[in-house]
């Protein structure tokens, strides 16, 4: 039974890794091509491609349910 429970246990884990893992990886790529964009468009000033993506967030927060909930849990 412990032998059991400590594979069911390192599968558990072994598969939550491998998400963070990827959930990470595709953060890392966002970050790479948005900075890529950031150069090509805006000359690399960070400012407003900042104030752009806290619109855009604003935005993708808000788009589903019509409210900013989300904050609240901040």
């Amino acid at each position: 039974m412990i032998k059991m429970k400590s594979a069911m246990s390192a599968a558990y884990l072994a598969r939550n890794l491998s998400i963070v893992v990827g959930l990470v990886l595709i953060w890392r790529g966002i970050w790479y091509v948005l900075d890529a964009i950031d150069v090509q468009l805006f000359g690399g000033h960070h400012l407003w491609t900042a104030l752009g993506g806290i619109v855009a967030g604003l935005f993708i927060l808000y788009w589903p349910d019509k409210d900013l909930k989300e904050i609240e849990k901040l």
